[in-house]
């Protein structure tokens, strides 16, 4: 009845108001008469209406914005992606994302599709949120540099910062003096050409060094730490430079810049002086996530945005505020935390990509159109690499370092990136530089980025030549090394519980390590030491509960399932890999049958697996995409472990199901010797009639009388009662012929799954 009356009441509610509002309606028709109202005129045809009205709405300049935004972020991701792939920093497939948006490519081949996605009285629209998108960068690069480390290591990072400052610097304005008459806008002085040149030749883009020393895991050596401090100090002192360069060419001369250059420093005294103090304060009663309300984010923000604003007022750009704003911050790791991640989401995924397509856009390769142009674009690369890489690799060289980190240096400290395309911006802005000259640098800028990783490979090939040998049949005796991935600490307790059982303990001859990779993108150098500690926390206390040495190895990566495949695949590091199950946030959904149908399409990873048959093992069960790619790429053996609260192997079934799977009788041998386990082993008929398998099995019966039960038949293993045992051990194929199909979550028993080793 309650359920009637409700909708009888509903239905009351709806018809009755419906019926006011129709009669208002017509009373307000009334109200016209003798009033003369233009009514728009229907043409012949509604569609023909409909169409003019949606062209028009299409045409509106939100449209016009939101349709750019959306096209920007799937082209910087998709270009980020490749980059990723190829090893290289996501910034430069953003870098390039922008050049193929702009007039050198989609402009130039497809004009008409540019020209109404990218309209010219657009430019401003776009021009003003990228500049927010590179405030709030700033903002995130001076939180980034640590003051501490900084003054720790001031003197090295000095030196080798300031000399990694000048050469190029000085280099650039010898280069200015030979561009001047053919590549100098008409009304620029060469003072301000010169100095325009000088600054871009000597930046290093400190956050994309920073991601790269992160990537490759020297952030702990003393190679991180000085580049990484000597990256921070050539930031600032770079920024400084800038702001005064920027001054001087907005003054017109050196005389009349002093004025502007003193404020400047008045300005970052009381930056210094009166804020910071008043900042710290704050930070220190407001330390916690929880008591940091909207208020105090108001304040923070409201100290960026006056910053900023006072930068841009003196006339040394409001960016330089953004990243004093940022550098003055309390220096508790977690209170910067908590603000860069308030701000990177937003900042460098939804605005930042707007500042790689406005760049695209001012950049015109075709205007490079002569030969004598690019011998002028390869001189202005070369004169960079040679002034930024050989100054910062003597400097550093003359400071007591070793000839490889010197050189690793050079390679680090030439790296330009987002931080190099701000400063020919803020050039291009102020009228000292030409498009011809601006699509240059733009390409330097990409090609000095492009090449750092190569050139750290080239290095250490050079002073680490690695010999390439084949995997080596591993007897229990020998030095048995397993490398354990996680990435919830819950299930590395259990990895190291399974590790644990499978080697000999009190042995040198056995090695576990426990490797934690966090993505690059969610990780600051700064608070490196404080997140391994607590990803690690659970794996050390459970490694003394078990009274097991265990190697920790904290890594950083754009792409963690390749840096997986890497680490295990060193050579005669490891014989065995153990990963917990992943699952796709995606599974079971409509999205997730799309984006699965076009990765086995267009994935030439996928396609290979299929023709190596590998990619048969993962049909029709919840192994999600990166670790098929792990099982596939990795030459040692690899255990995918499904835990149910599991403590220890003592009671295990393993099954064998054709021929191929006895490699798994390794396993269980070393369980029964090592962990005193009781081993049941299934055999289905086929293999009944293996005489190796056989012969071995027999073998195992007589040396460990007792623990090894052998039993025959199929016996629907996928149906039969396994809460007895502590652990099922099968093959992949096992896996997908009689687990496949099955919710894991339906397992009543923890189970290991393991693939068979491949040759190199």
């Amino acid at each position: 009845m309650r359920k009637f009356r409700n909708v009888i009441f509903y239905v009351g509610i709806i018809g009755g108001f419906s019926l006011l509002m129709y009669w208002i309606i017509l009373q307000g028709y009334k109200l016209e008469d003798g009033k003369d109202i233009a009514v728009p005129q229907a043409t012949d045809s509604q569609w023909q209406d409909f169409l003019t009205s949606l062209i028009y709405n299409l045409k509106h300049p939100l449209a016009i914005l939101l349709a750019q935004i959306v096209t920007i972020i799937l082209v910087a991701r998709l270009f980020g992606w490749i980059c990723m792939k190829l090893k290289q920093p996501v910034v430069i497939g953003e870098m390039i994302a922008g050049i193929v948006l702009g007039p050198s490519l989609i402009g130039m081949y497809f004009p008409e599709f540019s020209a109404a996605l990218f309209p010219k009285e657009s430019f401003g629209n776009l021009q003003f949120l990228s500049q927010i998108g590179l405030i709030l960068f700033m903002y995130i690069v001076g939180m980034e540099i640590d003051m501490k480390i900084l003054r720790r290591k001031a003197h090295d990072a000095v030196v080798i910062s300031h000399a990694s400052i000048i050469m190029p610097f000085v280099m650039g304005l010898g280069l200015a003096y030979f561009l001047y008459d053919q590549f100098a806008p008409a009304n620029v002085q060469f003072l301000s050409f010169g100095l325009f040149a000088g600054i871009a030749m000597s930046i290093t883009a400190f956050p994309v060094l920073a991601r790269i020393v992160q990537e490759r895991g020297i952030n702990k050596t003393r190679l991180g730490t000085i580049v990484i401090t000597c990256a921070a100090a050539d930031d600032i002192t770079a920024w400084c430079i800038l702001a005064a360069v920027i001054a001087i060419v907005k003054a017109g001369s050196l005389g009349s810049a002093v004025y502007t250059i003193l404020l400047a420093i008045a300005y970052v005294i009381v930056m210094i002086k009166v804020v910071r103090p008043f900042l710290i304060r704050i930070g220190e009663l407001n330390a916690s996530r929880e008591s940091l309300n909207k208020g105090i984010v108001a304040i923070f923000f409201l100290v960026l945005i006056l910053s900023a604003y006072a930068t841009e007022v003196i006339g040394i750009h409001a960016l330089f505020g953004a990243f004093i704003a940022g550098a003055i911050m309390p220096e508790s790791v977690k209170f910067r935390n908590i603000f860069i991640e308030k701000v990177e989401d937003v900042a460098l995924v939804l605005l930042l990509p707007l500042f790689f397509v406005f760049t695209g856009l001012r950049t015109q390769i075709g205007l490079i159109n002569d030969p004598y142009l690019w011998k002028i674009t390869i001189l202005i690369f070369l004169v960079a690499v040679i002034g930024k890489f050989v100054s910062s690799a003597l400097a550093a060289k003359f400071v007591g370092q070793s000839w490889r980190d010197s050189l690793a240096v050079g390679a680090l400290m030439n790296t330009r990136g987002l931080t190099e395309l701000v400063a020919l911006n803020i050039g291009y802005d102020l009228g000292v530089l030409t498009p011809e000259l601006f699509s240059m640098m733009v390409i330097m800028a990409l090609a000095t980025t492009f090449m750092t990783g190569p050139t750290l490979d080239l290095i250490d090939w050079i002073f680490k030549r690695k010999s390439k040998t084949s995997i080596k049949e591993t007897s229990l005796v020998e030095h048995f090394k397993i490398l354990i991935s996680f990435s919830n600490p819950l299930t590395g307790r259990y990895l190291l519980r399974l590790a644990d059982n499978l080697t000999e303990k009190g042995k040198d001859e056995a090695q576990i390590t426990a490797m934690h990779i966090v993505a690059s993108d969610k990780l600051h150098h700064f608070d490196t030491e404080q997140l391994e500690q607590e990803k690690f926390q659970v794996i050390l206390d459970e490694s003394r509960q078990l009274d097991r040495r265990v190697t920790t190895m904290f890594k950083t990566s754009s792409d963690i399932d390749a840096e997986i495949v890497d680490v295990a695949n060193d050579e005669d590091s490891f014989n065995l890999l153990l990963v917990g199950l992943g699952k796709s946030i995606y599974k079971g959904t409509l999205l997730g049958n799309v984006l699965g149908f076009t990765t086995r399409l267009i994935n030439p990873e996928t396609l290979v697996n299929t023709v190596t048959g590998k990619e048969q093992l993962f049909q029709s069960n919840s192994f999600d995409e990166g670790l098929k790619q792990i099982v596939a790429k990795v030459k040692v053996p690899v255990g995918i472990f499904i835990s149910k609260s599991f403590t220890s192997a003592k009671r295990v079934l393993i099954y064998l199901q054709e021929e191929q799977d006895q490699y798994l009788l390794d396993y269980a041998e070393r369980l029964v010797r090592f962990n005193e386990a009781e081993v049941n082993i299934v055999l289905t008929n086929r293999i009944t009639k293996a005489e190796e398998i056989v012969s071995r099995l027999k073998k195992l019966e007589l040396e460990y009388p007792g623990q090894i039960e052998v039993l025959q038949g199929e016996s629907n293993i996928k149906d039969a009662d396994l809460s007895a045992y502590d652990i099922l051990i099968l093959s992949l194929d096992s896996w997908k012929n009689t687990f496949g199909k099955k919710n894991e979550a339906t397992l009543r028993t923890s189970m290991l799954i393991i693939s068979a080793a491949t040759k190199r």
